[in-house]
């Protein structure tokens, strides 16, 4: 694993639109919404794209009454980092999204709409740092992200999306966050209330999960506080660069 110490500080110099991608509502405010922040504050234009909904997320609530909360959570979470445009896939289901052409396709679709320079992905590894196993959508959603840039820019691939308007699109970068072999981080000092604000709007989803969880100052304090003690900063949020 990459030492914190050696890591790079991401380029953020030509960042202008960013997406990102994840499998369900909070994946995002583990500690990549005070990146967000940072860069929405700089003026680049960022978008959110979900998978699910996260109907299945909630042990007390059905899914039909669970996916409509979790959506408007992470609208709701969205708009404390300065994110307006949130939008969820139709086509999959929380729990159980597959790897495959399908969401490969969905996701180089939404590229091609937004045509990014940066795209957020999330960790595709078996586990997170720590040693934590990664759940399967996360790792479904993020190596399909992860593939998916790659078609988005390769014009014989989905051709149909070209008969839509959608042209070809190659973004220069992409960041996986919180992979367990960091190459990269994003200085988020200054940042981190507007990330637990974001968090703490996913407060029904939270509360399901016990008191025993971890409030979210504190889990985004352990979360971006900790790597920033080797970095030298005050917050940072770090993942692997494949540029």
């Amino acid at each position: 694993m990459s030492q914190q110490h050696e890591l790079q500080p991401l380029d953020e110099s030509a960042v202008a639109r960013v997406l990102c991608v994840a499998a369900h509502p909070d994946d995002l405010e583990y500690g990549t919404a005070a990146a967000v922040d940072k860069w929405v504050r700089a003026g680049a234009s960022v978008t959110y794209l979900l998978v699910t909904r996260g109907e299945a997320g909630i042990d007390t609530m059905a899914p039909e009454e669970a996916g409509p909360v979790r959506e408007q959570e992470e609208r709701d979470g969205a708009e404390e980092v300065g994110v307006t445009v949130v939008e969820f896939l139709d086509d999959f289901r929380d729990g159980v999204v597959e790897y495959g052409i399908p969401l490969r396709r969905a996701i180089a679709r939404e590229i091609r709409i937004r045509r990014p320079d940066l795209i957020i992905a999330t960790n595709f590894a078996p586990y997170f740092p720590g040693g934590m196993v990664n759940q399967a959508d996360h790792r479904a959603v993020g190596l399909a992200t992860l593939d998916a840039r790659a078609d988005a820019g390769n014009r014989w691939i989905y051709r149909g999306l070209a008969d839509e308007g959608l042209e070809p699109w190659q973004a220069q970068q992409l960041f996986v966050a919180a992979d367990p072999e960091p190459t990269h981080f994003v200085d988020v000092s200054g940042h981190f209330e507007a990330a637990v604000a974001s968090l703490s709007a996913h407060d029904r989803y939270l509360e399901a999960l016990g008191p025993g969880y971890p409030k979210p100052r504190d889990l985004l304090q352990q979360l971006l506080g900790a790597p920033a003690e080797l970095l030298g900063v005050e917050h940072a949020l770090t993942g692997r660069l494949i540029s």
